[in-house]
């Protein structure tokens, strides 16, 4: 059946948000099994394995890092890359490009941000784990649409399109709060270099470069001298993720009447056999739509596309099952880390969402986007106090020492989950009473 025009609109996110469900899900199982291995005989194994060193050397300079630094300093500053191309795409054309748009979900990742914060440091102001104060900051996008699509798959639109756009303004709040407070005693020469590599990648972008190639390459050099500068490396492929081209060579009308004539073409050429590798003017025609299909789509676009899959199934699930290893036998973690950064996202998140929506709907700044009722922000809310990723980054780089690194881990999982269980029973009943 031809679909409507009310429906076709949603497809591409439809397909986004089923995606994120499955990457949810294996999200979900990569750290169940990190925990079940280490708290199992082969605990110290799986420890022993993420501290093996991986080195490369080019004209005799070596440059080596543990396997464990390479998934939260290299793979993750992939993740960020595409954090960062996401990030751009909507604010030029997303639910962030708009002021109106975009009130409500800004509000309401500012504000939970700032509540998880307090709430962390009302359990370690003037202590040992007050530097974790960012841990509860931070939203999961995979694991919070994840969670929603489980839960809640005929949710409508708007309010996935808000739990989307509000971990997406999460994500830029803590991508600035790494760069800004994250940050060990910096290297000026280092800093030099990766300046100069962010030059060359502004004048790529300026004189209209749309190599892919070209700007991952830069990437990966931005990336070298980041790390080298003591800035944390993942803030390179924000960095890079801004400089990639959203123009293309093409507009839209152009494209779309070369490709009803080389569909005419392809058309004629037909040999009878209906068999592509006999027909040389059908080969011909396909090669020219590909082309025309690759001038019309911004390298931005072809980008996020090719980084999506990478980032959701490998890199994602890797680095939870890196982090995820908590041993829950053993010394007993500090209960004030472990209850900052679960209550940081179990109470501070809700609140802090609720709370700044609320004021922002209130002061006629903005108002609910189509579909989306207060119930429903409210189990948003929640579905926001799961932080794992981003939550479980932050602690590496907050504590070094085990017993406090574990101790948010617990917070963080804990925390997470008690979300989770709650977003549901709540969306749940909203669904219901809209029924």
């Amino acid at each position: 059946m031809e679909s409507t025009d009310a429906t076709r609109p949603h497809r591409p996110f439809q397909q986004f948000f089923s995606s994120q469900a499955a990457a949810g899900t294996l999200l979900l199982v990569s750290a169940l099994a990190a925990l079940i291995v280490a708290n199992s005989g082969l605990a110290d194994a799986y420890h022993d394995f993420w501290e093996q060193r991986f080195a490369f050397s080019l004209n005799g300079a070596t440059f080596s890092l543990t396997l464990h630094h390479w998934v939260n300093d290299g793979l993750m500053a992939v993740f960020f890359l595409l954090v960062g191309l996401e990030i751009k795409r909507e604010l030029i054309a997303g639910e962030l490009a708009s002021p109106r748009q975009a009130a409500l979900p800004i509000a309401a990742a500012v504000g939970g941000m700032v509540v998880p914060a307090a709430v962390y440091l009302t359990f370690n102001w003037g202590t040992p784990g007050q530097s974790g104060w960012a841990i509860p900051m931070a939203t999961d996008i995979a694991f919070a649409l994840g969670t929603l699509a489980l839960i809640a798959p005929q949710a409508p639109t708007g309010v996935k399109v808000f739990l989307a756009a509000l971990a997406i303004v999460d994500d830029m709040g803590a991508v600035l709060v790494i760069a800004l407070f994250y940050t060990d005693a910096l290297n000026l020469f280092a800093l030099g270099g990766a300046a100069l590599a962010l030059l060359v990648l502004v004048l790529l972008n300026r004189v209209g470069v749309r190599l892919v190639t070209a700007y991952l390459f830069l990437g990966a050099v931005l990336w070298y001298f980041v790390y080298l500068s003591g800035v944390h490396a993942t803030v390179a492929g924000v960095l890079t993720a801004l400089m990639v081209p959203t123009r293309s060579r093409v507009n839209a009308p152009q494209f779309s009447t070369r490709a009803r004539t080389l569909l005419d073409e392809f058309d004629a050429a037909e040999t009878g056999d209906y068999l592509v590798l006999t027909s040389k003017g059908q080969q011909e025609a396909l090669f020219a739509l590909e082309r025309a299909s690759e001038s019309v789509t911004e390298p931005l676009l072809r980008l996020e596309h090719g980084l999506h899959s990478l980032s959701a199934f490998v890199i994602m699930p890797v680095f939870a099952f890196a982090n995820a290893g908590v041993a829950l036998s053993g010394a007993p973690p500090d209960l004030s880390i472990m209850l900052g950064a679960g209550l940081g996202l179990v109470v501070g998140k809700p609140l802090g969402v609720m709370l700044a929506a609320a004021i922002v709907v209130r002061l006629g700044l903005a108002t609910l986007p189509h579909g989306l009722t207060w119930p429903m922000l409210h189990a948003c809310a929640w579905l926001a106090g799961i932080g794992f990723t981003m939550s479980l980054f932050v602690a590496t780089l907050s504590f070094t020492e085990p017993p406090r690194l574990d101790a948010a881990k617990c917070g963080i999982l804990g925390g997470s989950l008690v979300a989770g269980i709650v977003a549901a029973v709540i969306m749940r009943g909203a669904l219901r009473v809209r029924t």
